[in-house]
């Protein structure tokens, strides 16, 4: 189902399989996968004051997996690109750019994971959007 993500090559989507699919199905959304993939920043708050950071507790290996695929996607993605270069514009240095972009790609993956709808760029609106803007 997950044959046609872009740049997903049989190493990189047998990883992604591997090391995403379980917690696929044992989390209740797709936040809660990118919290545990490391996708996600972990928020610090105490009083007045309020951080975000990396977040370094992490299921590593599904780390790896994830941002390896988000930064190969967007060489040949036009809405992984798009989301890629906001985040460089913001401000967001390479590895910061790359897990939001996987956090991006989890939602994606969640959806085609709990539908079973295969992914295709065509029914991917956001895809849609990047590749033919109004």
């Amino acid at each position: 189902m997950l044959e046609d993500l872009p740049r997903a090559a049989t190493v990189s989507l047998a990883q992604l399989i591997a090391e995403i699919g379980p917690l696929l199905d044992r989390c209740e959304n797709p936040e809660q996968v990118a919290a545990i993939c490391g996708a996600a920043p972990v928020t610090r708050a105490s009083g007045t004051t309020r951080t975000v950071g990396f977040r370094y507790a992490a299921n590593k290996p599904a780390r790896v997996a994830i941002t390896g695929f988000a930064d190969n996607s967007r060489h040949s993605s036009a809405w992984a690109a798009e989301r890629y270069s906001q985040a460089r514009a913001r401000g967001a240095r390479h590895p910061h750019a790359v897990r939001i972009l996987a956090r991006g790609w989890l939602r994606v993956i969640w959806a085609c994971w709990h539908t079973d709808i295969a992914y295709h760029p065509s029914r991917h609106r956001a895809e849609q959007l990047a590749t033919h803007p109004t």
